[in-house]
């Protein structure tokens, strides 16, 4: 019995190697229990993910006093919007209830989250010193938080690509989002698809090594990737995303955010997220380009050796 329910929750995970340690053990824990519960009440992934919109983004307003009870209140606020962020994408898994809108409202939903922290945060430096210069670092942290959320989701979901072809079904490059956009009918989720352009421009175009190997991946093998190139991948971005790539996810900017919070001094989460994490995101893109490019190094190793032969 024990191990049909850890079956069933590792089914409900995108993949057990994209997940990091507090997400395994909390987080996805609880969402999971959550999820099984709800399965056949006819609530819906997609009602789940606006309701954690509205529990995170009262997080802002109670992170503007500087009273510990609200502080508390936030962090539990924000917490609880995490776990219903995993229930939406588990509940999705285990019904197979999933559509790209909700993917796409499932990532706006942290983004909406942090956007009213980072507003409220600004007004409460105002307030204690009186100027409004603060908001300056607001935006930056905004625009930053953007770029890092945008990376580091497609460097997990492209992960998934080299686990398998079902596990990386949601990995769609630029020319693929833009087909679905021309063919869709104007509306709410033609007006998603449209950010997400923007959303899969941005990726692409800051990964220039990454495309130039799904190109030669893709005119080579045609999708069917080799088990020796997707292990020797796998290994070399899971490593990755330990050392680097967690950082830049909710749980590595939200442990600072409750500790500086806890501590008062929340000018400080401003230049961990401006300075710390943009320093990790250039790391991260450097060191991803890195792998891609010994990969495509071994490839061209190999196409020659092949010609030899011939």
């Amino acid at each position: 019995m024990m191990s049909k329910v850890n079956d069933e929750y590792e089914a409900s995970l995108k993949s057990i190697e994209t997940e990091n340690c507090l997400d395994r053990w909390f987080y996805r824990r609880v969402g999971f229990r959550i999820a099984v519960l709800l399965r056949n009440t006819g609530i819906t992934p997609n009602m789940i993910t606006i309701f954690s919109i509205f529990v995170g983004a009262a997080s802002g307003p109670l992170f503007y006093y500087d009273n510990l009870a609200y502080t508390l209140i936030g962090i539990v606020c924000l917490i609880a919007a995490n776990i219903l962020d995993c229930v939406d994408g588990q509940l999705a898994r285990i019904t197979g209830i999933k559509s790209e809108i909700g993917r796409i409202l499932d990532g706006l939903a942290g983004d909406i989250w942090f956007i009213l922290i980072y507003v409220f945060l600004a007004l409460r430096l105002d307030n204690e010193y009186s100027t409004l210069m603060f908001f300056i670092p607001a935006v930056l942290s905004g625009i930053s938080h953007f770029v890092q959320a945008n990376i580091t989701d497609y460097y997990k979901t492209l992960h998934l690509l080299f686990v398998s072809r079902e596990k990386g079904g949601e990995f769609q490059n630029f020319d693929e989002v833009r087909a679905k956009y021309n063919g869709m009918k104007p509306g709410i989720g033609k007006v998603l698809f449209f950010f997400y352009l923007g959303y899969t421009s941005l990726q692409e175009a800051v990964t220039p090594k990454l495309q130039l190997l799904l190109k030669n991946l893709h005119s080579k093998y045609e999708g069917d990737i080799p088990e020796n190139i997707r292990t020797e991948f796998r290994s070399r971005s899971g490593r990755l995303m330990k050392r680097f790539i967690d950082l830049m996810t909710f749980n590595g900017r939200s442990v600072v955010l409750f500790i500086v919070l806890l501590t008062g001094h929340v000018w400080i989460y401003f230049f961990f997220e401006i300075v710390v994490l943009n320093i990790v995101l250039a790391i991260s893109i450097r060191k991803h380009e890195n792998i891609c490019s010994r990969i495509l190094a071994d490839l061209q190793s190999e196409q020659i050796l092949s010609n030899s032969k011939l």
